[in-house]
């Protein structure tokens, strides 16, 4: 009973490590039921469950992204991680670590590292474990675990953005943002998007997409307007929410069933990126799942004129 309640305790930490270094959440809470049945199996009882448990995590996760990295080799179109709408981790000493790299943006960043140095920069940059725990959770030595953590940090750094966007600043500028959208205000909308902004989805060839992207202020502009009004029409809502750590909206049809999620990445007090998970596999943790081709069916029909419905 006890190694339950310490279990159960630690659970929220071990499935925040095993989605960083996974990027997924169907993967994550595989690796914590697996660290479970381990932890369970053990004959003697760890100086540290912490740490041990930790590690038993990181160890599964990265066996897991191995084979998860094959996979993603052969996917359809982009990958995207799946959506988290909430951290269950906290730690105030270490929030903007957290927040920072659970982020989609941060996510496919990691996606760059091997699997040893996405683990290590996630055990130490994200989480502040000591090099001598992460030794002991990765199988290697501290020396070998410096050099791992500078070269993942050197590869996050590259990809980085160099301006940030102040929190509130940025939940500000999602309300005016999301405003727009509903409205179909196109010169709203292109006035708070970067020039250079992206809107791309993750389909997995599942769902119906918008070819390769839409790129460019003017151009994601008019498709955002051009969405919007026939999905409210045919009782979508638009559901603005947290995704992970950053601004973002569940579209839902009229039964309440998810559509897809997006996140927006916004930086230096603009849109710079509108990242959709349309695929409806990596939407079933968040409830029911809508058909997404006949929502987009039927919108399309509520394009038309009703002279030619």
């Amino acid at each position: 009973m006890r190694r339950a309640e310490e279990f159960e305790e630690l659970r929220p930490l071990l499935f925040s490590i095993a989605y960083r270094v996974l990027g997924s959440v169907s993967e994550a809470e595989d690796a914590v039921q697996e660290t479970w049945l381990r932890y369970e199996a053990s004959p003697a009882r760890p100086a540290s469950v912490k740490a041990f448990l930790s590690a038993v995590v990181t160890r599964v996760s990265i066996d897991v992204l191995r084979s998860a990295r094959v996979r993603r080799e052969d996917y359809t179109g982009r990958w995207f991680p799946e959506p988290l709408l909430a951290d269950p981790y906290e730690d105030p000493e270490r929030s903007a670590e957290l927040a920072d790299s659970v982020s989609m943006a941060a996510l496919l960043l990691l996606e760059r590292l091997s699997p040893l140095e996405r683990a290590v920069f996630v055990l130490r940059e994200v989480f502040g474990f000591g090099f001598g725990e992460v030794a002991s959770a990765v199988g290697r030595s501290e020396a070998a675990c410096r050099q791992l953590a500078v070269r993942a940090r050197r590869h996050m750094d590259a990809g980085r953005a160099r301006f940030a966007t102040d929190r509130r600043e940025r939940e500000a500028l999602a309300v005016r943002f999301f405003d727009a959208f509903r409205e179909g205000n196109v010169d709203g909308l292109r006035e708070l998007l970067a020039a250079d902004v992206a809107m791309v989805g993750d389909s997995g060839g599942k769902a119906p997409l918008w070819g390769k992207g839409v790129f460019g202020a003017e151009n994601v502009a008019r498709t955002l307007a051009a969405i919007v009004t026939p999905f409210v029409r045919i009782g979508g809502v638009v559901e603005p929410h947290e995704v992970n750590g950053q601004p973002g909206a569940i579209f839902r049809d009229r039964d309440g069933k998810i559509v897809n999620i997006w996140a927006l990445d916004i930086l230096d007090g603009q849109v710079q990126a509108i990242r959709a998970v349309i695929n409806p596999d990596k939407l079933g943790h968040l409830g029911p799942v809508a058909d997404v081709w006949a929502v987009v069916r039927e919108a399309n029909q509520a394009r038309r004129p009703e002279t030619e419905r």
